[in-house]
């Protein structure tokens, strides 16, 4: 049994704040300590109290004056996107058809793929983000990379294999039954391996086939349990497209719930441009919305309304994500500086408590997580990461003024990026040390 002791100011969400002043939505200790035991949290609170029970001469890290909590949870991003980000385009098809698609065609090769995967886990890793929610290619490669180096660190991590039969290259096609023979290839060798959970992923309408559409099905009737995860209303143009597909599709979101792909674990990527209609079908199935905002911001792609969603008679479950390559930054905190901006172009406020608790325990409560991941609360893995407000110089002048946590984590959230993240911690193991 391994055990040790971390000392700091503690954050951690017991449910979704209602105002800025809504203390009771969160638990903070200023100085705090968490008990850890095997990985996982064995006590949270106040140092004296937590150390008075911890065993004698236990490892004790002490990161005072700094922030600790629960790891970021990244709901939406692409492993393969990686060399792709920064690239010039007017919109989504033509960033796709210049861009992703002939990059992702290289993910067939063994070593590529193994080699952008400890990249990209190196990237979670100095951002703060202990679980992501990835797309891997067409490959079986692909997401084999990918879960074995999430397996290699211990991380808890959701991805699958891609699905798409149609309108993209020919080394990114499989078939229907290829599709569905290789994802329950990747589900065998790979889901519940470790903190590995496999994710059932066609692309989006457009790349499958109804018949494709179909093989998805079936995987999703044969293993209730899974995630499902594609894109929705991201633009115009693909929405237009897509009923050009599907001519007897009610809407965009119609075609998904025709072939039972909607359901309390499918998390839908964008959802920007949804209707009355659409949005009540997303909260009668229990659906997520995964907000992009840099990506969406990239692209052109608009302006999701979170607010709106979430303050619905038939409110819509949200997440948020870095949609890495189309997204410009590996950093949740960069991601909620423009999730910010969006509300406020839209009239809408939010705050600081509602960020940090969307990209915590929101997150994880949108992956259905929440006893595992997302909190501090004893018994959840210790998936952890350490905050400094002072990380810059700029920072560290505005700290100066700073009164309130609220107001710290607002400044972590417009100014912070990697430089803010003190240390990761992955079940308890110090990650961005190594790095």
């Amino acid at each position: 049994m391994t055990e040790k002791l971390i000392r700091g100011r503690l954050i951690s969400f017991k449910r979704a704040p209602l105002s800025l002043t809504d203390t009771e939505s969160y638990a903070y200790e200023h100085d705090g300590a968490l008990l850890v035991t095997d990985g996982r949290i064995a006590a949270f609170g106040d140092y004296a109290a937590v150390r008075s029970s911890a065993p004698e001469g236990i490892e004790e890290i002490d990161h005072r004056p700094h922030l600790i909590l629960p790891g970021f949870i990244d709901m939406h991003l692409h492993f393969p996107q990686m060399q792709v980000i920064a690239s010039y385009a007017a919109n989504l098809l033509e960033w796709l058809n210049s861009y992703t698609f002939p990059e992702e065609c290289r993910f067939v090769e063994t070593d590529h793929a193994a080699r952008i995967a400890t990249h990209f886990y190196d990237e979670l890793i100095r951002h703060g983000t202990t679980t992501a929610v990835a797309y891997c290619s067409v490959h079986k490669t692909s997401a084999d990379a990918f879960f074995a180096q999430a397996l290699k660190r211990g991380m808890c991590m959701v991805g699958g294999k891609v699905m798409m039969d149609r309108n993209a290259p020919q080394g990114l096609l499989d078939t229907p039954e290829m599709s569905y023979d290789e994802t329950r290839a990747v589900i065998a060798d790979w889901h519940g391996k470790g903190r590995n959970h496999v994710a059932i992923t066609p692309r989006f309408a457009i790349t499958s086939t109804p018949a494709q559409m179909r093989a998805a099905q079936a995987l999703a009737e044969e293993f209730p349990d899974l995630h499902i995860q594609t894109h929705l209303s991201e633009n115009h143009d693909e929405i237009r497209y897509t009923l050009e597909l599907y001519p007897q599709a009610k809407d965009y979101t119609d075609v998904y719930a025709h072939y039972g792909l909607l359901g309390s674990k499918t998390l839908l990527g964008h959802a920007i441009h949804l209707s009355e209609r659409e949005a009540d079908a997303l909260s009668e199935a229990g659906a997520v919305a995964v907000h992009c905002p840099t990506s969406n911001l990239f692209l052109g792609s608009g302006l999701f309304p979170m607010k709106a969603l979430m303050r619905r008679e038939k409110p819509v479950r949200v997440a948020v994500a870095t949609d890495i390559g189309g997204g410009s930054s590996y950093s949740m905190l960069r991601t909620m500086d423009e999730a910010y901006k969006i509300q406020q172009l839209l009239g809408e406020r939010l705050n600081p408590l509602e960020s940090f608790y969307l990209v915590t325990r929101g997150n994880a409560e949108a992956l259905s997580m929440v006893g595992d991941i997302g909190t501090l609360e004893p018994g959840t893995a210790a998936d952890l990461i350490v905050l400094d407000a002072t990380a810059t110089p700029a920072m560290k002048l505005r700290m100066e003024t700073v009164k309130t946590l609220p107001e710290e984590l607002f400044l972590l959230q417009t100014m912070g990026d990697d430089r803010a993240v003190v240390q990761t911690y992955v079940a308890g193991n110090a990650m961005k040390t190594a790095l």
